[in-house]
């Protein structure tokens, strides 16, 4: 191991773990916002509200995240509509295309997080809820969503960790992130394996301290009661 050529590019490895934080962040929060709505539908008791975000999830769920990445980085520049669209500066550009494509990614999972949560609220407490006379929009945003949010967060936790690992595709469409960085490192000074020892070591130390972040959030939410209850 070349300790030497490590601690000299120690700065660069981490500008691209910077860059993973700054993907991984965007997408579970945008992720999160978009999901809540069709977690609310995927949870309806009418199959045609049911229905609606089914073939989105289906899709997200069904197909690897490469697969996706790569119909939005290359696919949508074929299309000639797109590429004379008010949007084409940010599809054109690797950063956007990552942002987009793990936010859609993961928006279909967590919606999916959510609507379980939601069905597994006690029916006693929305029937309470509604015994009170809240109407339906109110215990929803009450009642049955901060409950859900309680008994989706240890899963809500998993999927932001399985999305940090995920943002290592993102280098498959040049950008530098930390395995970009890594892969780049390795091609210019011609080592083998140290600079994916290195990044291997920051993808560890970031999810050391996610998971204690959701340990210590669980801890304040009083997951734990709320899952016995």
């Amino acid at each position: 191991m070349n300790w030497e050529l490590m601690l000299k590019y120690l700065p660069k490895m981490a500008e691209g773990a910077l860059l993973t934080i700054e993907l991984l962040t965007v997408a579970v929060i945008a992720g999160l916002i978009l999901a809540i709505p069709m977690g609310i539908a995927r949870s309806s008791h009418r199959w045609y509200v049911r229905s609606l975000p089914y073939g989105y999830i289906f899709f997200f769920r069904g197909t690897p995240m490469l697969v996706q990445l790569f119909l939005v980085y290359y696919g949508l520049a074929q299309i000639e509509a797109v590429r004379q669209g008010p949007l084409w500066p940010y599809l054109r550009d690797p950063y956007w295309c990552a942002v987009i494509t793990m936010t859609l990614h993961t928006t279909a999972y967590i919606a999916e997080i959510l609507r379980g949560a939601i069905q597994a609220v006690p029916p006693g407490e929305i029937e309470a809820a509604r015994a009170l006379g809240m109407s339906r929009a109110k215990a929803m945003l009450h009642i049955v969503l901060p409950r859900a949010a309680r008994i989706g967060l240890p899963a809500y936790s998993n999927e932001v960790i399985l999305m940090l690992k995920a943002s290592a595709l993102a280098s498959t469409v040049t950008l530098l992130d930390l395995t970009g960085m890594a892969r780049t490192l390795n091609a210019r000074t011609y080592v083998n394996m140290e600079f994916f020892v290195v990044a291997a070591v920051f993808y560890l130390l970031i999810t050391f301290v996610l998971i204690n972040g959701f340990k210590l959030l669980e801890r304040w939410l009083r997951v734990d009661a709320c899952q016995g209850r």
